[in-house]
Formats: C-alpha cells, sequence, structure tokens
C-alpha cells in the first residue's frame, strides 16, 4: 500500500502536469474505478468533463484536484476530483501515442491536446470520484475525508497537539501511529521506521509514552517520511510509480522494515518480525526493549 512519501511524490507529479488544464473528454473503463460515485459512471465524466483542474492537494494518502470552470453539473466552484490509489493504483501522464496499459481503467483527455491522464490500478482497490468540498475551503478539501487528520510534513500540522492526543489514547503506540485521524500518511512501513528511530516498541501502550519520547517519535516519522520522499519513495515491486513511471529507491534504506534476521543497524542484533493485526512489526529486540507484562498478564 503506497503510503504518505509515496502519495506525495504524485501529488508533485499531478501539480506539475495537469494544474491549469482543461478536461476535454473522459473514459471510464471500468466501473469498479468509479465506484465511489454513487450516480455512477456517466456522472462522473459528466462533472469532470469541461472542467478546469487546479492544485493537486493532499491530505495522508487521498488525493484530490480542485475543479473549476465547468458548465456541467459540478458548474461553480465546490467539487473536487478526488482519488485514492489503493494497493496497486497509478496515476500516469502519458503521451497520447502511448499504448494503453494493461490495467487501464480511467483516461482523461484535455483540450490542449498534449498528455492525457491515466489511471491504472490491477488489483481495483483504488478509485476516482467528483465529490463536494467543504464550504469556503481555498484548498478543496473534499467533504468525505474532513475528518482525516493532517499529516506530520503539513505545515499546519500541530506537534503539541498531537503528542497531547497521543499520549491521551488508550492503545498502543503502533497503533496510534495506523490512526488517521490522529496522524494521517504514516503506515505500516514507516512506522515500523520510525519506531525503530525512536528505540520504541510496536506494543508500548501510549500512556506510557512521556512527551519527549512523543517528540522523538514524531521528529523520527517525519524524518523518515522526508527522506524517503527526496528519492521517490518506497518501491517493492512494479505496482508503486510516479507519475512518469519510475519507482521510488528509499526500500534500499530501511532499518526495520522487511529485514528480518538481519543485523540492526545501531547495536547488530537480529531484527525480529512479529504477526501484527495482519500484518507484520518488523523490531530489534534489543534496541526496542517490549513493555513488561503487568499483574502477570
Amino acid at each position: 500500500m503506497p503510503e504518505l512519501p509515496e502519495v506525495e511524490v504524485v501529488r508533485r507529479g499531478l501539480a506539475n502536469w495537469v494544474a491549469g488544464r482543461t478536461v476535454a473528454d473522459v473514459q471510464v473503463l471500468h466501473p469498479r474505478a468509479v465506484r465511489r460515485q454513487t450516480a455512477g459512471a456517466a456522472d462522473f465524466a459528466a462533472r469532470l468533463t469541461g472542467s478546469t483542474l487546479g492544485t493537486a492537494q493532499r491530505r495522508g494518502k487521498y488525493l484530490w484536484v480542485p475543479l473549476s470552470g465547468t458548465a456541467g453539473p459540478a458548474a461553480g466552484s465546490g467539487f473536487s476530483l478526488i482519488g485514492h490509489l489503493g494497493m496497486s493504483g497509478q496515476l500516469l501522464v502519458q503521451d497520447p501515442a502511448v499504448p494503453d496499459e494493461k490495467h487501464l481503467r480511467v483516461r482523461l483527455r484535455f483540450t490542449d491536446g498534449g498528455r492525457e491522464l491515466r489511471f491504472v490500478d490491477q488489483r481495483t482497490f483504488g478509485g476516482l470520484a467528483v465529490e463536494e468540498a467543504e464550504d469556503d475551503d481555498p484548498e478543496g478539501t473534499p467533504v468525505s475525508i474532513a475528518h482525516i487528520a493532517r499529516d506530520p510534513l503539513d505545515p499546519r500540522f500541530d506537534d503539541a497537539v498531537f503528542v497531547a492526543a497521543l499520549r491521551a489514547r488508550r492503545t498502543t503506540v503502533k497503533r496510534a501511529l495506523l490512526d488517521q485521524t490522529l496522524i494521517s500518511g504514516v503506515g505500516n512501513i514507516y512506522a515500523d521506521e520510525a519506531l525503530w528511530r525512536s528505540r520504541l516498541h510496536y506494543d508500548r501502550p501510549t500512556a506510557s509514552v512521556t512527551r519527549p519520547q512523543a517528540a522523538v517519535l514524531l521528529a523520527a516519522a517525519r524524518d523518515v517520511m522526508t527522506s524517503a520522499l527526496a528519492v521517490g519513495g518506497t518501491s517493492f515491486d512494479s505496482l508503486y510509480v510516479n507519475v512518469n513511471g519510475e519507482s521510488g529507491y528509499f526500500s534500499r534504506d530501511l532499518d526495520a522494515y522487511g529485514r528480518e534476521h538481519e543485523p540492526c543497524r545501531r547495536c547488530g542484533t537480529a531484527i525480529r518480525r512479529a504477526a501484527w493485526m495482519n500484518r507484520s512489526s518488523y523490531f530489534c529486540p534489543r534496541c526496542q526493549r517490549a513493555p513488561r507484562l503487568r499483574n502477570g498478564g
């Protein structure tokens, strides 16, 4: 599943290639790709056709592009094209002469006749929709994702509020990191990386995390995401790419995730993998001590 750095790489590509362009034609080649459009594929196409795309935005793992200038059902302001990549979704900016991808689901052509925008999704877990935006929101945030917290790379992210909220939760620290209403954009990979960097065990109760520890954890999450973003994100296979079809290279620099039995880069102890919520957690048993069980439980 693409995480914040990977989605941010795609957002930047969209901001560079589609902002200010007007949609001439929309083709929906698989209805599941627009299943969030309750009125169906024809309504999705009608709302986009004639619209001018604004600057791409992101909240956690969701992308959206504000719409303007349309004479169709989305006339005026207050609507945005929202997308989620799911497990295998790709938003590609392609020359019209490039043959269609095998799993092409949606195509947007533009009035300038230049590169088109293609949504490709092998597993069809991702999708696109045109949704109402929050009133008087200059970013055009879709109403359906307004509850999602800002992420550590957002300049409006409030560190103090996050630290207080984390310590107030009655859960464990990794569960809190994956709670998109607390902090968005952190997935399994970067949670493990941030916990390794801050020397916290994934099962540590949040109530036992001190304010300084919580601040270190947040700084670690921000640092690992920034580092991943600098090299295009993390790609383990060909399904995650940026808008130009290029893979990211941060997987080469991971300290914990995917490194079971390899030596910890701090202390040399073998990294372990534990089953966790139908996923895996990777950690160093020496650097990240497991919490002590209380009352013999």
